[in-house]
């Protein structure tokens, strides 16, 4: 197995995934450092963050592009290099104006390396003919989950910049072993149609360049699931260090560690994803983890303990972990990179709404009351899957 070229290509892949994972978790949890030496407000910070979504949001349907021209491989590892440069930036600045600016610039990466190797995946998953996306997303999630332990390790010992430049640092000798594997095996081609077991693949996707109507209302339509799911894993990012530190008089550490606890749901919820899709099928598996994850959320937002707090997030961790991974794998096997930047520009809609939506809801309402609206948004999820259930299928 060690020899086969799909079997490195998956190492090759979730490494990626897992070094995205690992970043972005380093930035999350020292976002209350960040917003301490901006001295930005609540609504400030809500609308800096807005830069990550902004940036992402505005490359992805260029990056589809650019994967059709020059391969999804190169792009993975050219934004690999790039999000590891970028994610120095952010305690370099001291206002929140700039840090909107440098974090629309780490969002660009974020976003191009997203739409790359999802594609990517979306390649070898139909080559494998198994549904194995969740676990890529398992790596995701751990990479998250690493980071933020790391994080919570060394908040109270190391600066921001010392801390984030040490991430640029690993980010460039990751991309530099990975990307070299990944660069010397080519996307494999689908050589036949046949379905993935865990559901019934549309039969356009040996031409999936062009979008016809349906094939495009469908993928929009998975790019909502995606939107609903993103918002809460954002508002979950930037936001759930902020609500134990501020409403739950939890320490530095303790907040990180709320956001690690999320992360290693996630990852355990993605892990199982493929035995999961295997005996539940796509609609069940919607309805299920868009349920769960809004139950979750609502107890870790309005909880008045921290302990019920931490095992809302996990809760929601387990509800929310297959929901994008679902969402971005249909819209690829419809679509090709096309459908994986749409569902994907979607999805990181989500993001672009929430932090500045949160940020306005916590300073008119509460952070706890503006948390909710993740659940909301959660069971939003579930229906969509469950209304769309018929056409998914077919």
């Amino acid at each position: 197995m060690p020899g086969n070229p799909l079997s490195r290509l998956r190492i090759a892949l979730t490494v990626f995934f897992a070094l995205d994972g690992f970043i972005f978790a380093g930035w999350v949890v020292r976002i209350p450092a960040i917003k301490e030496q901006t001295n930005a407000s609540a609504s400030a910070l809500g609308l800096a963050l807005l830069g990550v979504s902004a940036g992402a949001v505005l490359t992805m349907m260029l990056t589809g592009r650019l994967c059709r021209r020059y391969g999804t491989h190169p792009v993975t590892v050219i934004c690999g290099i790039l999000l590891s440069l970028s994610i120095a930036l952010p305690p370099l600045t001291h206002s929140a104006l700039t840090l909107g600016a440098v974090l629309f610039l780490f969002g660009m990466a974020y976003g191009g390396i997203n739409v790359a190797f999802n594609s990517a995946a979306v390649d070898l998953v139909r080559a494998l003919h198994r549904p194995i996306m969740s676990s890529f997303h398992a790596a995701f999630s751990l990479g998250g989950m690493i980071g933020a332990g790391l994080g919570a390790l060394v908040a109270g010992v190391l600066s921001p910049t010392r801390h984030l430049l040490g991430l640029t640092a690993v980010g460039l000798l990751v991309t530099l072993f990975a990307g070299r594997t990944l660069l010397r095996i080519q996307p494999p081609a689908p050589s036949d149609n046949a379905p993935q077991p865990s559901q019934s693949a549309p039969r356009k996707e040996t031409a999936p360049r062009r979008l016809n109507t349906r094939t495009r209302g469908l993928v929009i339509t998975f790019g909502l699931i995606a939107l609903c799911t993103a918002y809460g894993e954002g508002a979950m990012a930037d936001w759930s260090a902020l609500h134990l530190e501020q409403d739950l008089d939890a320490s530095p550490g303790i907040a990180a560690v709320g956001y690690s606890c999320f992360a290693l749901a996630m990852t355990i919820g993605r892990l199982t994803g493929t035995r999961l899709l295997e005996r539940l099928g796509q609609t069940r598996t919607l309805v299920a983890g868009g349920t769960t994850a809004a139950i979750g959320m609502l107890l870790g937002a309005l909880a008045p303990s921290l302990w019920a707090a931490l095992l809302g997030f996990v809760i929601t961790g387990l509800g929310l972990a297959n929901l994008f991974p679902v969402a971005v794998e249909r819209a690829g096997t419809l679509a090709g990179p096309d459908g994986v930047a749409i569902a994907s520009t979607l999805g990181y809609g989500g993001m672009l709404l929430g932090p500045p939506a949160i940020g306005f809801m916590a300073d008119w309402f509460s952070l706890p009351a503006a948390l909710t609206s993740v659940a909301a948004l959660a069971a939003t999820a579930a229906v969509i899957g469950f209304v769309t259930r018929r056409a998914a299928e077919r």
